[in-house]
């Protein structure tokens, strides 16, 4: 997540202060991915340093302003006419977890794919429920505050990244599945502990829910 540019676009309108900042950026995303407020003024002495913003004063509070300047203002705008680069995508927990979970003794891996997609339907469920609230109140009352629409587009990704990692517990549980009836193995095998002999492959896939 690029924190640096997100502030830029908030700076974008006006000055801002640190805590200020930090306010609307969650309000913008709805909390989704919070900060705090030193990730927010590291972010800041940073984009200072690289000549994108620069200090402007102070409020009646005392606060220290930020303003975006006009190299922070080339930058914002190459940011939002980049695509976000796929090439080197991030750390995936859940399929690092997968995959070491294959061939790891004592690990039911099947057990993990059923107990990751209960938590993910149930994910699913609370953001289609915020969804339908964030729709009643913007549609409902005609609102067209830019933080609504923010927040909704949001939630929609959420919710087709959910959708998609439901589909894909199924898929590795069909995989595991159709592997174990092709090698005559378990769907789980793991290896022995040390010292002990592998017991005899089951030809009987596991049972278990499966879907396409």
């Amino acid at each position: 997540m690029s924190i640096r540019h997100g502030l830029l676009a908030l700076l974008e309108p006006g000055a801002r202060y640190g805590s200020q900042l930090r306010s609307e950026f969650e309000s913008r995303t709805g909390a989704t991915w919070p900060l705090n407020v030193g990730q927010v003024y590291t972010t800041l002495n940073r984009l200072e340093r690289d000549g994108m913003v620069t200090q402007d004063g102070e409020d009646e509070a005392g606060h220290a302003l930020y303003a975006i300047t006009e190299r922070g203002r080339t930058e914002l705008r190459n940011w939002f006419a980049t695509p976000v680069d796929r090439s080197s995508p991030p750390r995936d927990e859940l399929a690092i977890k997968l995959a070491m979970a294959v061939g790891t003794p004592g690990v039911d891996i099947r057990q993990v794919i059923q107990s990751q997609r209960h938590h993910t339907v149930k994910a699913m469920q609370d953001y289609t429920r915020l969804k339908a609230q964030a729709l009643a109140s913007i549609e409902g009352g005609g609102s067209t505050e830019r933080d609504d629409v923010a927040w909704l587009l949001v939630l929609e990704q959420l919710i087709f990244q959910t959708e998609a990692e439901a589909r894909w517990l199924d898929h590795c549980e069909v995989r595991l599945i159709r592997l174990s009836a092709a090698t005559g193995r378990p769907a789980a095998p793991g290896r022995p502990p040390a010292g002990e002999q592998p017991s005899a492959p089951s030809a009987t896939a596991p049972s278990g829910r499966s879907r396409r």
